[in-house]
């Protein structure tokens, strides 16, 4: 008896070291906060100015109070993210083109007129007129968590055109074994089967027949012209062995051809000059 009375102890003494040395894990829980307030430098419902030639000034300074996210450990200690969301009238901030841009830690920023700009030509809104807009701030902790959405505020503004690339009314492609004028850049009727459609203020398109084959050489090569007949400027690549035969940055008056496709064809080509980009897909 006295031997199970002393192996029970033993058993008994280590029940309680394994308690005692049991981890004690305190469960950190959200109890709320408080969604920021927005405000800005111009009242609601009132007209930002923008222009080209001031895009680099200060458009507008948009402030927010601290949501202050309160855990049961306290005030939180984490980063807290900020994102300004701009959008169109009415569309509850998921148009599908709402405009996002990020901050860590800031309760304001100063958002230049080339930014604003920018964020409204990316909603669609048409250049030199005015149109209506709305903002608001989200605060998120670091992992993107407990998101508080802030008051709406309505702006106005006109957009104004700011490509990456000049632009002109007219957009030619001249040169390659494909094309009916070659590299001549002449003739009517070359002109009439060579001029892009204009599809939008800052994009072009063109249906057109590719010659295929070596694109090392010239005669399966291309350039884009703003004006018929005359070689004074171009839009062209950087470096022909470099470019994609589907597309690519471009630029105004640039060094080097564009390279054609390997294989012959009928291929959409689309320029945006907004984004300085091309594409050459084959139909």
């Amino acid at each position: 008896m006295k031997y199970l009375i002393k192996n029970f102890s033993f058993v008994l003494a280590g029940l309680l070291l394994l308690a005692s040395c049991k981890k004690v894990e305190n469960k950190v829980v959200f109890k709320g906060g408080t969604a920021p307030v927005l405000s800005a430098s111009i009242n609601n419902g009132g007209v930002i100015p923008l222009a080209t030639a001031t895009k680099n000034n200060t458009a507008i300074v948009f402030s927010w109070t601290n949501p202050d996210y309160m855990f049961n450990t306290g005030v939180s200690s984490q980063n807290v993210s900020y994102t300004l969301q701009v959008d169109l009238p009415g569309a509850s901030f998921s148009s599908g083109n709402t405009q996002e841009k990020s901050f860590s830690g800031d309760l304001s920023s100063a958002i230049t007129q080339g930014d604003l700009n920018k964020m409204l030509i990316g909603l669609g809104l048409p250049f030199d007129q005015e149109s209506n807009f709305e903002v608001r701030i989200v605060s998120s902790l670091g992992d993107g968590s407990v998101p508080q959405y802030s008051n709406v505020l309505t702006f106005k503004a006109a957009p104004f055109l700011d490509v990456l690339v000049p632009i002109f009314d007219h957009l030619y492609i001249v040169g390659g074994d494909a094309m009916l004028g070659g590299w001549a850049n002449g003739g009517a009727y070359a002109k009439q089967n060579q001029e892009f459609t204009r599809a939008s203020l800052t994009t072009y398109e063109i249906t057109v027949q590719l010659s295929g084959g070596d694109n090392t050489s010239s005669g399966n090569q291309f350039l884009f012209v703003p004006k018929w007949g005359d070689w004074s400027h171009k839009y062209a690549c950087k470096k022909t062995a470099e470019q994609p035969t589907t597309g690519g940055t471009f630029g105004y008056d640039w060094s080097d051809n564009f390279p054609g496709p390997t294989a012959a064809g009928n291929y959409k080509i689309v320029v945006d000059f907004l984004k300085g980009i091309y594409t050459v897909t084959k139909l």
